[in-house]
């Protein structure tokens, strides 16, 4: 008899999360197994993407109306849990104890578990029984709280030192699960810095990424609203937000435009910080150079035709597209964010640079210059195998062990 798994998760948007999740799904062995996937909002530019094998379960309106501006879900008739997530606000943005995270430069996350937190009782609980249940997104508060499984499963995608959360609540959800997984090892010794007792619930399962589904992808159309010309071409993709560091990267900009460099920097993306982005933009007079695409289905055209990509991060848990990127043999360069040993071989395939604008901007002006540089790390990202496809197995003998 196959085992019944089901897999929850935000939406489809674009996403490096998501797109591991397309990788996850696409590679189930669906003979085996039964996959249900619960998404809270059954919409996103990835949805065509999922296998037909793999069974979307319907939409609930309250988990939903989480996707929604709070307004928005109260006129909806989820009156209850938009009133939950104003409680939340309130006790993030007035209470003492939630303004003293609220004053810190990344508080989203914050405010998301306080929503969670405050509406979980409120959300329906699944009546069919699982084997498994694979919990993808943070905050796992559903698979933990709503759905009866044999064996629970719960991801981490950031580096755990970055967040600003209640710690002790944040703890009571992850004890709920058998086994945390980790998408690289130094994001579960950051997780493990923060709840060292978790140390024998923690494995690491990397993204799953299909290699030749991205190479195919890449080959689709040429970009018409990136043009190539005699200009360097820099590429970055990303959610704005302050752990992208997508504000960090206009000032690099800066400093290589008054190097004379004569530069296009393109970003794809969309999120809460666009503004702050645009702002910087217009404030150092960088309209010509440093240029917003938006939201893009299909980034891969986009990362073939660039010259170099760049990922200028705070904080990464395991970036997606810098694999990405890799495996469409561009060179590389990342900040040196607490987790980025796992992330790329430093001059092997990729340039580790200090996260300031004059280092990140020299390493560009180095890469751009040294022809035998560049090469080499094209080449060895080329001969290089990311796409992880051998983690399922890891998945599939946690599911089976449980099962004996």
């Amino acid at each position: 008899m196959k085992k019944q798994i089901l897999i929850t998760a935000c939406s489809m948007d674009i996403g490096g999360i998501e797109r591991s999740l397309v990788g996850l799904l696409n590679t189930f062995d669906y003979d085996k197994y039964d996959v249900d996937l619960l998404l809270f909002s059954k919409k996103g530019e990835l949805l065509s993407l999922i296998p037909s094998r793999c069974n979307i379960l319907p939409e609930n309106p309250k988990l939903a109306s989480f996707q929604k501006p709070i307004k928005e879900a109260a006129l909806s008739g989820c009156i209850l849990p938009a009133a939950a997530r104003l409680f939340s606000k309130f006790m993030i943005n007035i209470l003492p104890t939630g303004k003293r995270i609220r004053n810190k430069k990344d508080s989203g996350a914050s405010l998301l578990q306080a929503y969670w937190d405050y509406s979980i009782q409120l959300m329906p609980k699944i009546d069919k029984k699982y084997d498994a249940v694979l919990s993808f997104m943070w905050p796992h508060h559903f698979a933990a709280k709503k759905v009866i499984a044999d064996y629970k499963i719960a991801w981490i995608h950031t580096d755990y030192n970055e967040l600003k959360l209640n710690n002790k609540k944040d703890a009571a959800v992850w004890k709920h699960f058998d086994k945390i997984a980790a998408v690289s090892d130094e994001c579960g010794l950051a997780f493990l810095s923060v709840y060292p007792f978790f140390n024998d619930n923690l494995i690491t399962i990397e993204n799953i990424l299909p290699g030749e589904f991205v190479r195919r992808e890449s080959e689709k159309f040429i970009p018409e609203d990136m043009p190539v010309g005699n200009e360097l071409v820099i590429l970055s993709v990303g959610r704005f937000c302050y752990a992208k560091a997508f504000d960090f990267a206009v000032d690099i900009c800066k400093k290589l435009v008054d190097d004379k460099i004569n530069v296009k920097w393109y970003i794809i993306g969309f999120g809460s910080e666009e503004m702050i982005i645009r702002n910087k933009i217009k404030e150092l007079d960088l309209m010509e150079n440093f240029i917003i695409l938006g939201k893009k289905s299909n980034p891969y055209p986009y990362i073939k035709a660039c010259d170099i990509y760049v990922q200028p991060s705070r904080y990464e848990g395991k970036a997606v597209t810098v694999r990405e990127a890799q495996m469409l043999g561009k060179p590389v360069i990342i900040s040196n964010f607490r987790t980025s040993a796992s992330q790329v071989k430093a001059g092997y395939d990729a340039i580790i640079s200090p996260m300031n604008s004059n280092d990140m901007a020299g390493n560009i002006i180095t890469l751009l210059n040294d022809v035998s540089l560049r090469k080499k790390l094209i080449e060895n990202s080329l001969a290089s195998d990311y796409s992880n496809i051998g983690q399922i197995e890891k998945i599939y003998s946690l599911l089976e062990y449980k099962g004996n």
